[in-house]
């Protein structure tokens, strides 16, 4: 356990950092999911409404992206590898 004041503080910025991150890589991973839903909604029925879908929720995903890059929970080259994986799946649907 924490014995001095800075010991005690540092505790409290990490669990404020973690749960930060946390939410960070976990609303990713789920707006994530949805992409690939909405993608493969448009690969079978091949509706520009699907596919509207589908953009809309990759532009959350970039932002949500940038901003946690922005805040250090992904590295940049990481942040740019996704981006540039998800929009790979987008043109090739």
């Amino acid at each position: 356990m924490a014995n001095n004041k800075s010991a005690k503080k540092r505790i409290k910025i990490t669990k404020r950092n973690r749960l930060q991150n946390k939410f960070y890589k976990s609303s990713v991973r789920t707006l994530i999911k949805f992409f690939f839903k909405d993608l493969e909604i448009y690969k079978t029925s091949k509706n520009l409404d699907a596919k509207k879908k589908a953009e809309k929720t990759l532009n959350l995903i970039y932002s949500l992206i940038d901003k946690g890059t922005k805040k250090n929970v992904f590295h940049k080259n990481t942040a740019a590898r996704k981006k540039s994986r998800l929009s790979s799946h987008l043109k090739l649907a």
